[in-house]
């Protein structure tokens, strides 16, 4: 069965599940809470650093191996995490339980990174924060490239197949990508809820009107935090499920453009503010980027520009054909009802028949 799936549509899935977590992380921030969030790739660089330096270290300590910054070593590691690798491929609890510590971890981590960023958030608005964060992500990946103790500088590491209980062959795909669909659905789940509770209705008032919502006695120093903690947690999980799922990590390959622009144009397809438009922006999108970097050579035939290119083009004239004729997006955020229909239509009723009298 596994082998008669398509490796373009394993592919789509794949990434529609980690876009997907990624993409609903930063539309708490930005959609339901109003922050100018352009540091995206912050938090999911600090969940891959985790996946990439920590697992991978607690295993070889256990085991005897190198764990210091000798693991680092390129030329080192790769026999390191192949030896791990055949432990963790006949010990089945020993690999669920390095998968949860690494992703429980690297969500501390990335709420911490999102408690930093509540600082600039509080004196900065609109296009100032977005610049400061997005130089924040920046700095972690300059300092994650070229501090070699951390995850292997310039070369990267290897990271323990934490997966590896699966198989070694096409299964191996599929079965991680179940799991990480998995993944991908209980975040969508959990932010869904999350905007449907009285602290989703609250960072929606401070959205909407941050002096209106200080009134009726909300923190709004408390609210930005926690929008930006619980953002940075949920993205930096997707980041440590991308280096465990690759099995590699190097600090050039995330980049401003993959892991923040590209869920900011998921979003304002799908629709700011609704998380069942993210679903649609981030599939919509994770099938056209797929088919075009898959046929790209055949398209040389058709277009008179080199297709490397013609990715960032389409997609671009996506996001500006969004924006001037329907910056909603494709599902727009429908207003959420404190009471339900039929109970907001008979007080309507009431309040017409009191007028006549």
């Amino acid at each position: 069965m596994v082998l008669e799936i398509h490796p373009i549509i394993l592919n789509i899935l794949v990434n529609f599940a980690i876009g997907l977590i990624i993409t609903v992380s930063l539309n708490l921030e930005v959609g339901i809470a109003g922050i100018s969030q352009f540091g995206r790739v912050l938090a999911v660089i600090t969940g891959a650093i985790v996946a990439a330096a920590i697992p991978g270290r607690i295993l070889a300590s256990m085991f005897g191996l190198p764990a210091g910054a000798e693991y680092a070593d390129h030329m080192i590691n790769y026999k390191i995490v192949d030896q791990i690798n055949r432990i963790l491929a006949v010990n089945l609890s020993l690999s669920i339980g390095l998968l949860f510590l690494t992703l429980v971890v690297a969500a501390i981590l990335g709420g911490i990174i999102g408690y930093i960023c509540s600082y600039p958030a509080l004196r900065l608005k609109e296009a100032y924060l977005g610049i400061t964060l997005l130089a924040f992500g920046d700095v972690l990946n300059t300092i994650a490239w070229n501090v070699e103790s951390i995850a292997g500088g310039t070369q990267g590491v290897n990271v323990p197949d934490v997966f590896r209980w699966i198989g070694v062959g096409p299964e191996r795909y599929f079965g991680v990508i179940l799991i990480l669909i998995g993944f991908g659905l209980l975040a969508f789940i959990f932010v869904e809820r999350l905007i449907r509770s009285p602290f989703g209705r609250a960072l929606k008032a401070m959205r909407d009107s941050e002096i209106a919502a200080a009134v009726y006695g909300k923190d709004i120093v408390r609210l930005r935090a926690q929008a930006l903690i619980v953002g940075g947690a949920l993205a930096a999980i997707g980041g440590a499920l991308w280096a465990l799922y690759t099995g590699s990590f190097k600090a050039v390959t995330y980049t401003r453009l993959t892991w923040t622009f590209w869920p900011w144009a998921y979003m304002m397809l799908g629709g700011t503010g609704n998380n069942l438009g993210m679903l649609v922006g981030v599939f919509a999108f994770s099938v056209l980027r797929t088919m075009i970097y898959s046929y790209k050579t055949e398209m040389t035939a058709f277009i008179p520009i080199s297709p490397q290119w013609f990715e960032y083009i389409l997609v671009g004239l996506v996001i500006i054909v969004m924006v001037l004729f329907r910056p909603q997006g494709l599902l727009p955020e429908k207003p959420a009802l404190t009471l339900p229909k039929n109970r907001i239509e008979e007080i309507m009723k009431r309040i017409k028949e009191a007028e006549k009298r």
